[in-house]
Parts: C-alpha cells; structure tokens; sequence
C-alpha cells in the first residue's frame, strides 16, 4: 500500500498533521475574541511588537489579529487541499499535489519569519523559539520537496517514434 509513497509526500503529510490543528485553533481563538486570541502564547510577539513598536490602537490591532488568523487560515486551507490531492495515488506518483503544499510552505514560512522577527525585537523568547522552530520544519518540507523531483512517467512507443506519412503501416504493403 505503501510502495508509491515518496519521502516529500510524507513529511509534507507529517508536517500538515502538525500544522493544521496547531495554527486552526490559534486562529479560530483570535477570530472569537481578536485582543485575547492575539495575546496567547503563540502571538505574544505579534501583540506586543504591534503595540510597543507600531502603537497601533485598539480597531487598528483587532484588524492586524484578524489580518493575521486570515493568514493562517489560509495556509491551514492550502495543506488541507495538499492532503486531500495526497489520497488520489495518481497525483501523489507524478507529483500534482507539490504545489498546494508550495504555497502553503511559502506563505507559513512568511508568517513564522515576520512572528520570529517580532519575537526577537520585543524580546519574547518563548514565542522566538517556537517560531524559530516551525520556520525550520517549513523550510525543512520545502527544501525535502525541492530536492525531490517526481518520478517521470514511461514514454509509450507511439510517443518516441511516431509514423511519418510515407511510412507504411503494414509490412505486406510495399
């Protein structure tokens, strides 16, 4: 069941279990109440960078908190759609579902590097080093894939040699 199965198909599939419930439910928290859900542990950072070193107001960092969640919903979305084309063994042998999980690892890898930047100017260690660390496994997913190429499909005959029109088809007719 499991012979078709590339390494980049899996650590993609490994690193959307982590990243699907883990960034679903940071979200979903600053969707229900945007100041409490932004001043949770794993966007402190943003929180105090944006009110420390922007002074942004209240309305002002209610639409950054929901500007972020929308951010991450969206990377949640794009590993989602990675997985669902993951279960079709078509897609996953020749490599279609790559790009899902492209624009997923690009747009999380930009979101953990502006929250670690963050982090690090307004002096949150904890949130730099979880930042750091899901930065990391996006970049690690993205270089496994780049590296990874997908198998090439077989050349059928009729695509390596295709019959010129004086070419007879039948040897008996000469």
């Amino acid at each position: 069941m499991f012979r078709n199965w590339r390494i980049g198909s899996v650590n993609g599939a490994l690193v959307a279990a982590y990243f699907i419930p883990a960034w679903t439910l940071v979200a979903f928290n600053i969707m229900v109440a945007p100041v409490h859900g932004l001043y949770e542990r794993p966007t402190v950072a943003v929180a105090l960078f944006l009110s420390d070193h922007l002074q942004m107001a209240g309305m002002s960092t209610v639409r950054a908190a929901w500007l972020l969640a929308l951010g991450r919903l969206t990377v949640v979305a794009f590993f989602a759609i990675y997985l669902a084309l993951l279960c079709i063994p078509r897609v996953r042998k020749s490599g279609g579902s790559d790009e899902a999980l492209g624009i997923a690892l690009a747009i999380g890898s930009l979101i953990s590097f502006a929250s670690m930047v963050m982090a690090s100017k307004v002096g949150e260690m904890a949130a730099l080093r979880l930042h750091a660390t899901e930065l990391l496994l996006l970049l690690g997913a993205a270089i496994v894939i780049v590296i990874e190429r997908p198998e090439a499909t077989p050349k059928t005959a009729e695509a390596t040699a295709p019959l010129a029109l004086e070419q007879s088809e039948l040897v008996h007719n000469r």
